[in-house]
């Protein structure tokens, strides 16, 4: 069996990376709101996006919930990584296949619960 002791590590890095990105993505700095601009998303879509982040946060978070902050920050993480491949930004992407390569032992723990 797994160790679960680095499963819920794993999920706990995970959720401070989406708490961390939900926050910068609320505060809204202009480098966002121009890449949303310029990758045409609705005004103040990244608004939504982080309030996302936060909720998959608070799911990766808690152990009752994490198999569903699991799955919302696999589709979270799909849908930028299928974004920024559609805007050939492709080294950008690295980070988020890393993040859903990191799901994986996260969901370990999950499972355990």
């Amino acid at each position: 069996m797994a160790d679960l002791g680095f499963s819920v590590f794993m999920a706990w890095a995970i959720a401070a990376l989406f708490a961390a990105s939900a926050l910068v993505h609320l505060a809204g700095p202009r480098f966002i709101r121009e890449a949303y601009e310029r990758w045409n998303f609705a005004p103040k879509f990244y608004r939504v996006t982080g309030g996302i982040e936060l909720l998959t946060a608070a799911f990766l978070a808690n152990p009752i919930t994490r198999i569903w902050g699991i799955a919302l920050a696999a589709l979270t993480m799909f849908v930028a990584v299928v974004t920024l491949l559609n805007n050939r930004q492709y080294a950008y992407t690295v980070p988020g296949i890393l993040v859903m390569i990191a799901l994986v032992p996260a969901s370990l723990s999950a499972m355990a619960f």
